[in-house]
């Protein structure tokens, strides 16, 4: 794999110069005044993005993995129910953790290419008089499909049963690429990881805890020592961790923030639209479909391409490493062999996603596929020209 090419899977995302040099640091003393001021403008930086002023903000040395371990180990008790929907296999891991902890999951079978079932939700939740639920998991970009989940009609739902349930949003593709607010849509805790939108390296596992999840940490009885929120919100109050934290990635999570906020946030999240709806053009113009079943659930971080019947869609991505040095990622789960996904978040330019086009028409057009070489990247193109004179114009105006 050349380390000259962009990659195209949805995380570990491409890592900008800026940010290699910000975690090439010397150690430092991180029981020091210097790591305390490091630590909380990096917190201060999350809650923004989350666009929260309630958060507690902790970053475990982690992923996303420990972000979900941790949320459920620190509010929930063996034997609490908790409901949730599998339609990706990221939902589906987040189901299996919990029944490894000893929860009770009540399941709702959601096809793979759907997104969270709202009126399920509300109807599981109606149903649950004596409010045995005390949780209820969603992903909000199904990093396997490349489906986004509507998080304000989860929350509509859940006020509409009058539960009080807590809600728990995987957001570890979404965060700081994609629209994410945690105080508008009535979020209790949101994790995300280092890797993606932030665009650093894998390492840091980052949670915000909104109120109601605090105050269910009093009497959850899951064992955790490494991921308690006592520890950790007791060391950070004082500027420091329960243990050795990872002040480079720390450090360069701060920087992360500063170069979003610098484009402005609306922008990244504009950029990450047209880059993807580009991404999405080329896929039309190539005759071939999304998983995702409806324009409403299509993701801006990862776009899942499904191969016609009978082709293994393994072979796209095996093949691209091995003769043009590019990764895809693979189908996971349900749908692996009958997919690939593109993944456009985090540093990824108009033209760098021209790249990974045109490297996936080689590719399916060497296996045979019925693909005319340059027919995505024209309509991607013509795409990206009109939309930034449109942008152009519209800057112009204002």
């Amino acid at each position: 794999m050349s380390t000259q090419n962009p990659i195209f899977i949805p995380g570990p995302t491409n890592i900008p110069e800026r940010l290699r040099r910000a975690v090439d640091y010397p150690s430092i003393d991180h029981r020091s005044p210097a790591f305390a001021e490091m630590l909380k403008p990096a917190q201060d930086g999350v809650r923004r993005i989350l666009r929260s002023k309630q958060a507690e903000i902790i970053l475990f040395p982690s992923t996303g993995t420990g972000a979900w371990e941790a949320a459920i180990t620190n509010t929930l008790s063996p034997g609490d129910k908790v409901l949730a929907a599998r339609y990706g296999m990221f939902s589906h891991r987040w189901i299996d953790l919990c029944r490894r902890h000893g929860l009770e999951v009540e399941v709702i079978e959601t096809p793979w290419g759907e997104g969270a079932p709202a009126e399920a939700f509300e109807e599981a939740l109606k149903a649950d008089a004596g409010h045995a639920i005390k949780a209820i998991l969603v992903c909000h970009n199904e990093t396997a499909t490349g489906v986004v989940s509507d998080i304000a009609a989860v929350r509509r739902a859940i006020d509409a049963a009058r539960h009080p349930a807590l809600l728990y949003v995987d957001g570890v593709s979404s965060i700081a690429s994609m629209d994410f607010r945690m105080d508008d849509w009535g979020v209790d805790i949101a994790i995300t990881g280092s890797q993606k939108g932030f665009m650093l390296p894998a390492g840091l596992a980052i949670l915000g805890i909104g109120p109601k999840a605090i105050q269910a940490v009093a009497s959850a009885q899951c064992p955790r020592c490494f991921f308690d929120f006592r520890d950790m919100l007791k060391s950070n109050a004082g500027g420091g961790y329960p243990y050795t934290p990872p002040v480079n990635l720390i450090r360069g999570l701060s920087v992360s923030i500063a170069m979003l906020e610098e484009e402005g946030l609306p922008r990244v999240l504009a950029r990450h639209h047209r880059i993807a709806e580009g991404v999405r053009r080329a896929v039309a113009a190539w005759g071939l479909s999304l998983c995702a079943q409806r324009p409403e659930l299509y993701s801006d971080t990862v776009s899942a391409v499904v191969v016609p019947d009978g082709f293994d869609a393994t072979r796209i991505v095996t093949h691209a490493a091995e003769k043009y040095g590019v990764a895809f990622g693979v189908g996971l789960g349900e749908v692996a062999g009958k997919l690939f996904r593109i993944g456009h978040l985090g540093s990824m330019t108009d033209v760098m996603a021209l790249s990974g086009i045109a490297t996936a028409e080689m590719v399916m057009a060497d296996l045979g596929l019925p693909v005319t070489l340059g027919s995505g990247v024209a309509a991607a193109q013509e795409y990206y020209r009109t939309s930034r004179e449109n942008a152009g114009s519209a800057r112009a105006a204002a």
